[in-house]
């Protein structure tokens, strides 16, 4: 799809900022810029972290596929603004999009924290599924009523980084000192015996060279992007089953998306759910990638089996998912339609 130069300006008349006046007359509309923040490593379209990529080959393309009219810029590493502080600044319009974890919205809006609740997906298969579902109708509802838009859907499955020990049956984090990555896996590593960390991903190396974490639950690609493998001695990994699946979509505010001409927004979404695959097929290969990676730097590397991973979705069941259904209404809705996709 192309937008038409007319249909950009027709848009950009109601939109503040595109159109500048200069001595009475309207000049020629600069183009839209669009910031997309994310707390992840930069590098370029084709080399990096794949969720950098992600948005820099969105970027790209939009800028093609509107012959220059919207553009996006790429902010990466938190260089834009602090990681907990994307998802409110989207909601206030102060933000346009991010890639960011979608539980790291959990103290805003309480469903969220879904997008990493520890058991609910176990498959990357089964995690696609849900936005065609009856779960992903509900999640979206709820983040279009706060202010966000979901433009692609982009899940990562979990492994753990340990300083020492290897943390992969749920007796194995007695004592441990571990980073969870949401309160859902949190409850349940303290159910396991173990004393939580809360902090963002790209914190997780100080903590753990400093031995304030003896081990961190994060995805395979910031395992390998934030270079733990330099202090870790230990990884289990997602890469033949999981009970960690992370939801960490690209989204955009509302009230941006809809300040955008039609044609515009029908290039976002379409450029969003293209976006998907690529994400897909990467997350798929770093799971790979990260085993390979710790076990050169001489980690000892340890796959999830059937067996443990139910073990911890049994955990996840009568601690988190219980404490998630309490919270209200909504949120127990969510739970049931997610425990029909099982």
């Amino acid at each position: 799809m192309s937008i038409s130069r007319r249909g950009f300006l027709l848009g950009a008349m109601a939109t503040p900022g595109i159109l500048s006046i200069g001595g009475g007359a309207m000049a020629a509309p600069a183009p839209l810029d669009l910031k997309i923040s994310h707390q992840f490593p930069g590098g370029s379209p084709t080399e990096g972290d794949f969720r950098d990529r992600l948005c820099r080959r969105f970027a790209d393309e939009l800028a093609k596929r509107t012959n220059g009219a919207v553009q996006a810029s790429v902010y990466a590493g938190s260089s834009l603004m602090k990681t907990n502080a994307q998802f409110s600044a989207m909601r206030k319009g102060a933000l346009d999009m991010s890639l960011v974890p979608l539980s790291y919205a959990g103290g805003e809006v309480q469903e969220t924290n879904i997008g990493l609740m520890p058991g609910v997906v176990t498959s990357y298969d089964q995690g696609m599924a849900w936005k065609k579902q009856a779960i992903g109708k509900a999640l979206s509802d709820i983040l279009a009523d706060k202010g966000i838009l979901f433009v692609s859907w982009i899940w990562q499955a979990g492994g753990v980084a340990s300083r020492s020990k290897a943390l992969i049956e749920p007796e194995d984090a007695v004592g441990m000192k571990v980073r969870g990555g949401s309160r859902e896996m949190d409850m349940i590593l303290k159910a396991a015996g173990a004393a939580v960390i809360s902090l963002p991903s790209n914190e997780i190396y100080a903590a753990m060279q400093t031995g304030a974490l003896d081990a961190a639950m994060t995805s395979s690609t910031s395992l390998i992007s934030f270079r733990l493998e330099e202090i870790a001695k230990s990884l289990t990994t997602g890469r033949v089953g999981a009970y960690w699946f992370m939801l960490e979509p690209l989204l955009i505010s509302r009230s941006v998306f809809e300040s955008l001409p039609k044609d515009v927004q029908a290039i976002v979404m379409a450029l969003g759910a293209e976006m998907e695959q690529f994400a897909v097929e990467n997350a798929k290969a770093d799971d790979q990638a990260v085993a390979d990676i710790y076990q050169k730097a001489g980690a000892r590397v340890a796959d999830l089996q059937p067996a443990t991973v139910a073990k911890w979705q049994a955990i996840a069941r009568d601690t988190a998912w219980k404490d998630f259904a309490g919270k209200n209404e909504s949120c127990a809705n969510i739970l049931k339609l997610v425990e029909a996709t099982l």
